[in-house]
């Protein structure tokens, strides 16, 4: 094989096939290339550019370059907090819009809280404590500017369920609160390690498909969990599959409903949901269904408490603690059998928290047309919920509805997060006794109309259009958290999404090429029913990387491939057109290891044996490198690899005429 890039060999007008003859001046004979290797780098440089373009891809010190230390200090700073780098050119304009989408949002998010730490099982302080101080910290250190970062539905009941397993959230509050504090410091050290170390990559396992099945089986559940305060049901059961919340509500329909607490959670429900579709319908009007939340919670707790229908069944928030957040630090398990317990719960919820606010931040940032650095958020979300946890915070992550709002509210910068956040630690100071009389019916109604919009109906039938497989990982993880539990929906998701990346590693596809008319273009036949094959040779493409995992499975194929061919030859009487040339296209072959190698070795062996030559077009730059290397090369000869599956043809089809 040649050492330079290309050696282009002039074919003599003899050594055409018919189609193919220049009648014209020498210098319009077709050439055939040589496949060139790659100069050879040595251990340290190949090592050191596999790892780049493997972890720093986007080269993320190239701004460093040609830099004085003091210029290198402030863009270490402004990497670290990229409000360091866009505050410089903050203006007021741009705050505007940022006072307008923070009140907004907030007005959204503090009746949201307040329901949401009970999914979690904890006391309604601590979904408003979760809004304080997490958006205060992502504001300096995220690169989003339309995120907007507090406690969420699904990952607040996926940590209720898990820490529930392990604590009973009333008999023993102390511990469960510990524990909730524990998960989050994992959760947040997951995050930023992944982040820091850039291994971002991993929660691009969880699958598109998966997430949609996992997310829509979630809003379901959580719906389905709210039906104890929207019917004001005081015995609920703490499983989370449907069949078992159905029959606890059936079972208490004669004594356990609260008819007055319907009415209120109902005739609210009702409410948001027309403000709802409201928002939907008029993009103008998105404020409507922003504010009528904070509007249910203000008008429903004022007819509670000048009726006192809490005294006639409807139950209420009761007290919420007043003041800022108190430290934590002291209540982590940092020993113990409980530090496992913290860890595994903390990684499961850091994972879920990490998947929805990258894929929110991304679909923002591309509806705004800005970069937005997967593995900096990745650090700013693991950093506040470290932080968090040791502020009596639980897992905040970016929540898709109070993103909306901010974004349609006009927001500019990350500045929206932090005027939230002080409207919130304005409640947490004065306003929080007013909630006293909430009815739980209202944090319910609430809750029940935020996760709606978690069920994608239209993303479901748009899998089932475009792979029947995602569709099934899809369903796997819906019905997986609806009829069993959220853990096992989750388990179900990951697992499937690991079944389908391994099938497709194991069964990469491979195709058979013929000639498309009128070109020198060899396609797959399939898609391409007027391609023609090529009399004697077999030309064959892999549509994967070679390596121990499909090596097998690949010559197995491509022999099968070859005996479908000489039996339809065969079945059609064409017992003179044997198959002289098998040609691989390798252009899709990224990459080949040793057990690659050694089973094109044991192909080029079984060819041999039926008087077959195995040809190669088009092996990439690493491939070649290793097929050169391994004297693979110098086994089926230098002549028989080639630049294009064209070249190859005009080269071995006059050989084959009469």
């Amino acid at each position: 094989m040649s050492n330079r890039i290309t050696d282009a060999l002039p074919v003599t007008d003899m050594e055409l096939p018919a189609d193919a003859h220049s009648h014209e001046h020498p210098e319009n004979l077709p050439y055939v290339h040589k496949v060139g290797v790659p100069p050879k780098q040595n251990l340290f440089t190949e090592f050191k550019t596999t790892f780049k373009e493997t972890f720093m891809h986007d080269d993320p010190l190239r701004s460093f370059k040609d830099q004085s230390n003091s210029k290198k200090l402030l863009l270490g700073l402004q990497a670290v907090f990229p409000i360091l780098d866009w505050g410089r050119s903050y203006s007021l304009s741009k705050f505007r819009g940022d006072l307008i989408a923070g009140l907004t949002i907030a007005s959204l998010c503090i009746p949201q809280d307040i329901g949401y730490s009970k999914l979690a099982n904890l006391a309604p302080q601590y979904g408003l404590y979760s809004s304080f101080v997490p958006p205060l910290i992502y504001a300096a250190m995220g690169s989003s500017r339309d995120i907007a970062i507090g406690p969420v539905a699904v990952v607040s009941l996926l940590l209720g369920t898990l820490i529930q397993d392990e604590f009973d959230p009333v008999k023993q509050k102390l511990d469960y609160q510990r524990l909730a504090f524990t998960a989050t410091f994992f959760a947040g050290l997951t995050q930023f390690a992944l982040g820091f170390f850039r291994l971002g990559f991993l929660i691009d396992f969880l699958s598109h498909a998966a997430v949609v099945g996992f997310m829509g089986g979630t809003a379901i559940t959580i719906a389905l969990q709210q039906l104890k305060g929207l019917l004001g049901i005081k015995k609920f059961t703490k499983k989370t599959d449907i069949v078992s919340v159905m029959r606890s509500v059936w079972t208490s329909v004669h004594h356990g409903w609260n008819w007055e607490t319907v009415v209120i959670g109902v005739a609210f429900l009702a409410f948001l949901l027309l403000a709802k579709y409201i928002g939907k319908k008029n993009k103008k009007l998105f404020w409507v269904s922003a504010i009528a939340p904070l509007i249910s919670v203000i008008i429903s707790t004022f007819f509670v408490y000048i009726t006192h229908a809490e005294k006639k069944g409807v139950q209420i928030v009761n007290k919420i603690e007043k003041g800022i957040n108190p430290s934590s630090v002291h209540e982590i398990f940092f020993t113990g059998e409980n530090l496992g317990k913290g860890f595994r719960i903390g990684v499961v919820a850091g994972m879920i928290a990490l998947t929805e606010a990258v894929a929110i931040a991304r679909t923002f940032a591309a509806m705004k047309d800005y970069h937005i650095d997967g593995n900096r958020e990745m650090v700013a979300l693991g950093t506040m919920n470290v932080i968090g946890s040791m502020t009596s915070c639980y897992v905040a992550t970016g929540s898709f509805s109070r993103s909306a709002v901010n974004y349609m509210a006009g927001c500019n910068t990350a500045v929206s997060n932090i005027v939230m956040s002080l409207v919130v630690l304005l409640t947490l100071e004065v306003i929080t006794p007013l909630f006293k009389y909430t009815p739980n019916a209202i944090l319910a109604s609430i809750i029940i109309s935020a996760v709606v919009g978690l069920i994608d109906i239209n993303a479901m039938l748009l899998i089932w259009k475009i792979d029947k497989f995602d569709f099934i990982a899809c369903m796997g993880a819906f019905f997986g958290v609806v009829f069993v539990s959220v853990e096992i929906g989750l388990l179900i998701a990951v697992a499937i999404s690991f079944a389908k990346i391994l099938l497709q590693v194991t069964r990469p596809r491979t195709a058979v090429l013929g000639k498309v008319p009128r070109t020198n273009v060899y396609r797959n036949i399939q898609q391409y029913p007027e391609a023609a094959k090529v009399p004697g040779i077999l030309i064959v493409r892999v549509d994967s990387a070679i390596y121990f995992s499909n090596s097998n499975y690949i010559r197995e194929r491509i022999l099968r491939w070859l005996s479908d061919e000489e039996e339809q030859l065969k079945e059609n009487g064409e017992l003179k057109s044997k198959i002289h040339y098998l040609i691989v296209e390798m252009s899709p072959v990224t990459d080949i290891d040793t057990s690659g190698i050694h089973a094109l070795e044991e192909l080029h062996n079984s060819l041999r044996k039926r008087d077959i030559q195995l040809v190669l077009a088009n092996p990439g730059p690493v491939v070649a490198d290793k097929l050169h290397a391994s004297d693979f090369t110098s086994l089926i000869g230098e002549d028989n690899i080639f630049l294009t599956v064209a070249d190859a043809v005009i080269t071995f089809a006059p050989k084959m005429q009469p």
